[in-house]
């Protein structure tokens, strides 16, 4: 059964390994769009988005079908460091990072230090996803997960628009989100206080909650939903590592 089932989750996968390559092909395309490179940002963002979704899938199904094997694990990261570590990468250079350029010997725009910048994003999503393969806790995250650092970044076209927003804000938002995959913050892990917590009846409940929410702001607005929930679960990480840091160091104290 594992063999024959096993191409469900392992087909999402390449489609998230497809979402992320996407991305990218759309925003080396920004240039030729005569003034609305906004808009291919944008679009790539939304691979990296529909990226995530394939990545939520193919784990749901590989446990729903019982089709769990080592070749889809090492898809699995394969595919995330590509829509979730390479794609937010170059989509951040070509926005913002392609301008940064330093002077070496004397010949202008010879060293590209906003290349280098870009290059931490994977690099720090490559880091994230082998010490996942090498030990992970199955109650929570050790360090941001990678598909929603991937989508934060995919998202910045709308929220820090690169003609406006300053580029230091976003160059250091950036950065923030590569350091936050790698550090030792703990996340919890939403699907096992679905499992855990939810009943089926709840859950339903819960989605059509969001679903007559997402009518209420109304459709276009709905990337500000997402990227509220992003937010609140990226400072919950935080909050909860400081109050940890506060209370150990009040018992060192006492």
């Amino acid at each position: 059964m594992k063999l024959k089932l096993s191409w469900v989750p392992n087909t999402l996968t390449l489609g998230n390994l497809t979402m992320g390559f996407s991305a990218m092909l759309v925003a080396s395309e920004a240039g030729s769009r005569n003034g609305n490179e906004l808009q291919a940002y944008t679009l790539a963002g939304f691979f990296i988005l529909l990226a995530a979704l394939c990545d939520g899938l193919d784990g749901m199904a590989a446990r729903a079908l019982h089709a769990t094997s080592e070749i889809g694990a090492d898809l699995d990261s394969l595919a995330d460091l590509t829509a979730f570590g390479i794609a937010p990468g170059y989509l951040m250079y070509q926005m913002v990072l392609c301008e940064y350029k330093i002077d070496v010997f004397g010949k202008e725009d010879l060293f590209p230090i906003g290349m280098l910048i870009a290059a931490v994003f994977p690099i720090c999503a490559a880091y994230r996803l082998a010490r996942f393969n090498v030990a992970h806790d199955p109650k929570s995250f050790t360090g941001l997960p990678s598909p929603v650092a991937g989508v934060t970044v995919g998202f910045f076209p709308i929220f820090l628009n690169a003609n406006s927003a300053p580029h230091w804000l976003t160059i250091a938002a950036f950065v923030l989100i590569a350091v936050l995959m790698v550090s030792n913050i703990r996340y919890s892990k939403p699907q096992v206080a679905i499992r855990s917590k939810l009943s089926p009846t709840r859950l339903f409940l819960l989605i059509a909650g969001i679903g007559i929410l997402l009518a209420l702001i109304g459709l276009k607005r709905w990337p500000w939903l997402i990227y509220g929930l992003i937010f609140f679960y990226i400072f919950s990480g935080i909050m909860t590592f400081l109050i940890h840091l506060i209370q150990e160091f009040r018992v060192k104290l006492d």
